[in-house]
């Protein structure tokens, strides 16, 4: 037996659900209510969920489903019985819930809603709910000596590999062939990857591209024999985008030559280019241990050009920066701040008596 809970919104719909034709089996149980028909109920609900306005998810959806082998030995007597102790366990005693079964698919379950607003007025903790679930469950079961599901699940997984023989032979084949081919043509680039998928479809084994809802790629899938695998049963090696790197490894070695052919032609370029550059050409050291003779005689012009522009501009300029003349202005600036300390201090000498 298993249980599953989650808080809804939906209420009516999920009341109308459970008591639709065709699915419903039998009703159970209907603890703090009266009425026996779905909108009756919604509304008997409503009238109590209606004094809390602030929560927004007011019933629980609970699903208890039920072994197929221990369908015999559960009468209808018996699920009622698995109804009351389930949401007593779960502690819905102070709240509306309503219980049937279902027999829409092979294997017998029961639903359950209940309001989330009890009759006091408090609201169900859904922490772990789901968790919660499962554990009553698993209580009942071992008290009842039904099947476990948590026990099933790890039998089943226990013997998956012994469950079918030749579609471990297959994937045993389909793995020999891919691992085969993929180093014989691994690193060769496109070629490779082209040839490896034609010997794979030669050998009889079909790759299928899957997709997603978005219509992306998401995986692989090989087929063999009237087998099919997912690429992570083959192999780690044979996913979407491992696949591919595969044949990629040795492509990033080729580009190297042309990088290299580009970079020669730079480095042999002379300064009338006019592009932004990093280190102004002057002050390069490397341009300096490189320059021509005709350059250092251009250098050493505009040098000689600046200089005697300079001198020029001193002779215009006269006297007017010659030292004497700055040492007067300078004498006499201090004899009048000089001046001007000492009429300060008798102020302040004044003020003080």
């Amino acid at each position: 037996m298993i249980g599953k809970c989650k808080a809804i919104a939906h209420g009516s719909t999920a009341l109308d659900y459970i008591f639709r034709e065709g699915k419903l089996g039998s009703r159970l149980a209907f603890h703090n209510l009266c009425s026996r028909e779905p909108k009756t109920i919604y509304e008997e609900m409503k009238v109590v969920s209606d004094y809390n306005s602030r929560c927004r998810n007011k019933f629980l959806r609970i699903e208890i489903g039920i072994a197929p082998q221990d369908e015999k030995r559960l009468p209808v007597s018996e699920l009622m019985r698995i109804a009351h102790l389930f949401a007593k366990r779960m502690g819905l005693d102070n709240h509306q819930w309503v219980a049937v079964t279902h027999k829409d698919t092979d294997n017998r379950h029961i639903h359950i809603i209940a309001n989330r607003i009890s009759l006091y007025g408090e609201v169900y903790d859904t922490t772990f709910v789901s968790n919660r679930a499962a554990r009553v469950a698993e209580e009942i079961s071992r008290e009842k000596n039904l099947t476990i599901a948590k026990e099933v699940k790890a039998e089943r997984r226990h013997q998956k590999t012994k469950a079918s023989p030749i579609r471990e032979q297959t994937k045993q084949q389909v793995q020999k062939i891919c691992y085969a081919l993929l180093d014989k043509y691994k690193g060769t680039g496109i070629t490779g990857h082209s040839m490896f998928l034609y010997e794979l479809n030669k050998n009889g084994i079909a790759i299928e591209r899957m997709k997603n809802k978005q219509g992306k790629v998401c995986g692989l899938k090989f087929s063999y024999a009237g087998e099919s695998f997912k690429a992570s049963e083959i192999g780690r090696e044979f996913g979407y985008r491992s696949l591919q790197k595969n044949f990629e490894t040795t492509n990033k070695e080729e580009p190297k030559k042309p990088h290299l052919t580009v970079q020669e032609p730079t480095e042999r370029k002379e300064r009338p280019d006019t592009g932004y550059q990093l280190v102004p050409p002057s002050r390069s050291s490397i341009s300096r241990d490189n320059d021509t003779p005709r350059v250092q005689d251009s250098i050493g012009a505009v040098a000689d050009t600046i200089v005697g522009a300079a001198d020029e501009v001193v002779e215009g300029l006269g006297d007017l920066i010659t030292p004497s003349t700055q040492g007067n202005d300078y004498a006499e600036t201090a004899w009048q701040r000089k001046l001007r300390n000492q009429a300060n201090r008798k102020r302040k000498r004044g003020r003080g008596i």
